[in-house]
């Protein structure tokens, strides 16, 4: 258990000691530590970009393609700053892929790629989709993606606008100061000169052994959870920041049996609860606060003594994914079990989580579900939609403790929509993803139910 001193604990995290935590390969993956200095000395660039590409009349409407690490910051960016003209897809939900496509005018968007890998097969699939959709014109399209991804060379290969490089010692949830938030930061027309002067304020405080903001939040977290409070409200999640910093916490700590459970808009409200201040007074201090809770994970991973920047468990549910599309014929989607006896089985320290594989405009649908959750069994209930979550708290799922109560919520996802080249479309793809995500839980021993969203 690490008893490491406030101060010392600081300049080691500075001086990258994977010791501080496994001693494995942590060292590689700090990275985002310096991001915000090596991001200020492409601003130049970046704001030439945006000129040249949305000059009068010719682009005004950005769609990220992209999941988990490179869509949660610019997904919070847009809630936060009101960016009317930005969207982000990262849903493979039919409903959702056609609504796009009727209401995109391709001769006036530009369609961004965002892979850290390059090979994120839902982040492909739309990339495949929209660039037959926007007739195969590549200064209609832009990626993001580390240098020799599977990615860069398509784009390359295809005549892309531009293509931004990742720094490759930062993992995705670490991402959001980096080309894959600024990025789409700058193309939403926010000053990021403004915005980095905020992040400076905030990596120099971190430096600080007294009054470091950072630090400070870490040990709350870290010493909450040996205390049994590993449940971790996030209140206000304004501009859904929430869903930031739940990818940040569960894929990062929730491994080993151990983890933190992010609970956004859950009430603080009970003993396996904690309640960290979240401090976005205004739209600028949100680059602050992401280094702060980036900063604040790391030093909570020395008190859970893991990893806090691998992810292990997070390749059984694509690989049980590939499984189901490669059996071919329509994934088993059928309710499991019943929502009565699951609830029955909740034990002080449980949570619920909603896994919800349904088109995104139906979500407040999945309300009255929540509010029963919560109601049966007196514990956190937590809830994202598929596959979004797969790329952020489906790490802790199931490397964390078994302590979820998982439901998982389908619906009637219509007719089918193709994906040119693929054997595949969306609607076959969003239900292999669910089939995948549940049999993997189950491997695991988790409790699990499996219902429709029309029979709710």
């Amino acid at each position: 258990m690490s008893t490491v001193a406030p101060a010392e604990l600081v300049e080691r995290i500075w001086a990258r000691d994977a010791t501080l935590w496994t001693g494995q390969d942590e060292a590689k993956w700090l990275g985002w530590l310096d991001e915000p200095m090596r991001v200020r000395s492409r601003i130049g660039r970046l704001v030439q970009f945006a000129e040249d590409v949305a000059a009068p009349g010719v682009i005004d409407t950005f769609v990220l393609l992209g999941m988990g690490g490179s869509s949660l910051a610019p997904h919070v960016l847009k809630q936060t700053f009101g960016a009317g003209s930005f969207y982000v897809l990262d849903t493979t939900h039919p409903a959702a892929v056609r609504h796009a496509t009727e209401t995109l005018d391709p001769e006036r968007t530009l369609f961004i790629a965002a892979s850290k890998s390059g090979s994120t097969l839902e982040t492909r699939c739309h990339l495949d989709y929209f660039w037959n959709k926007a007739g195969k014109r590549g200064e209609h399209f832009a990626a993001i993606t580390d240098p020799g991804s599977e990615l860069e060379a398509h784009a390359r290969e295809h005549g892309f606008i531009e293509v931004f490089e990742g720094e490759p010692t930062i993992g995705g949830r670490y991402s959001a100061l980096s080309s894959f938030g600024m990025v789409p930061a700058m193309l939403m027309g926010i000053d990021l000169e403004r915005f980095l002067e905020r992040v400076d304020e905030m990596v120099e405080a971190c430096h600080g052994d007294e009054g470091n903001p950072g630090l400070e939040l870490g040990l709350e977290l870290g010493n909450g959870w040996r205390d049994g409070r590993d449940k971790i409200t996030i209140n206000p999640s304004t501009g859904d920041f929430g869903l930031w910093a739940e990818q940040l916490l569960a894929e990062s700590t929730g491994k080993q049996g151990k983890g933190l459970v992010p609970a956004p808009g859950e009430s603080a409200d009970g003993p396996d609860r904690q309640a960290p201040d979240v401090r976005l007074s205004a739209p600028y201090e949100l680059g602050q606060e992401f280094f702060r809770w980036e900063f604040a994970t790391a030093v909570a991973g020395t008190i859970l003594e893991i990893n806090p920047f691998d992810q292990p468990d997070v390749q059984a549910a694509k690989d049980r994914t590939n499984e189901v599309l490669a059996a071919g014929g329509e994934p088993d989607v059928e309710p499991r079990g019943s929502l009565e006896e699951l609830f029955a089985e909740a034990r002080p320290g449980d949570y619920v989580c909603i896994q919800a594989f349904i088109d995104p405009a139906r979500e407040k649908e999945l309300d009255p579900l929540i509010e029963r959750a919560r109601s049966e069994t007196g514990c956190v209930v937590t809830h994202g939609l598929g596959p979004r979550y797969l790329h952020s708290t489906g790490q802790l799922h199931k490397g964390g403790p078994n302590t979820g109560l998982f439901v998982q919520v389908v619906d009637d996802p219509g007719d089918e929509v193709s994906i040119p080249g693929k054997p595949f479309g969306f609607r076959r793809l969003i239900r292999a993803q669910a089939a995948g995500d549940l049999a993997s839980l189950e491997e695991r021993g988790r409790r699990v139910a499996r219902v429709r969203l029309e029979d709710l």
